[in-house]
């Protein structure tokens, strides 16, 4: 008969049912696009792309300021002067080449440190499609301002930093949980600033009509939240992983 000395010793690790401890598997990152919002951003989305449309169809081929423009402010070559000209060109920077990237790198440089590559994808892509749809639309609508070459529809700072506002909401809400009310309260907030921002600043510099700052605004509306589900599905896709359960729903 064999002794109880013969039997092979407890651990922490056989004492379990399941045999050896083994590391819990890793958490998915949250969707770009939390599904309480799609509905919502979608929409926002649609309607943006519309005003977008109507606007440069208005104002194509233009080089005077419109009804609109004249109702707002008339913008000359130098319309703002101290104490408010320093904030103007400060934040005129942020949408200037070296100012973008430094947005850019830092946004990318805190997705990463968080563990959110799918985020930092999407910030170069949503900046690169964002600023590429306002080159592309400047182009085919031809609205200029100050002379000919100056081409303002739609104002390409305004949508940079629109969409760099909608990108970093969007992470935010991934990272805390926010439902729908909050989440989209959120993100209309940091587009609305960042957009009314910008918006203000290249108007008041003369370097835009109003309606282009519009215009700039609903390019990064239209263009982010469908960026988010791109990227999204494709993420999904090249990993295989499904949506994690315990991201909000609706409510």
């Amino acid at each position: 008969m064999t002794g109880h000395h013969d039997l092979p010793p407890v651990t922490a690790d056989t004492a379990r049912p399941g045999g050896p401890e083994e590391h819990p598997p890793a958490r998915p990152e949250p969707p770009l696009l939390p599904p309480a919002l799609r509905l919502w951003l979608g929409l926002t989305a649609a309607l943006a792309t519309l005003v977008v449309v109507a606007l440069g169809a208005l104002y194509a081929g233009h080089g005077e300021p419109g009804r609109v423009d004249r109702w707002v402010v008339l913008p000359t070559a130098d319309s703002v002067g101290p104490p408010w000209r320093a904030p103007a060109l400060a934040t005129d920077f942020l949408g200037e080449p070296v100012g973008a990237a430094v947005l850019v790198v830092a946004a990318v440089t805190g997705c990463l440190l968080l563990r959110r590559p799918r985020a930092a994808v999407f910030v170069v892509a949503g900046v690169a499609l964002t600023v590429g749809a306002a080159t592309l639309l400047k182009h085919l609508v031809g609205r200029t301002i100050h002379g000919e070459g100056n081409l303002s529809y739609p104002s390409g700072h305004t949508a940079f930093l629109t969409a760099i506002a909608l990108m970093a909401a969007l992470v935010a809400i991934g990272r805390s949980g926010l439902g729908r009310t909050a989440g989209t309260a959120l993100v209309l907030a940091a587009a609305l600033a960042a957009g009314a921002a910008m918006g203000w600043a290249e108007v008041a510099l003369g370097a835009h009509y109003p309606t282009d700052a519009v215009g700039g605004w609903c390019t990064a509306l239209a263009v982010v939240p469908a960026t988010a589900w791109l990227v999204d599905r494709l993420t999904d896709r090249r990993t295989g992983t499904r949506p994690d359960p315990r991201t909000p729903q609706a409510r």
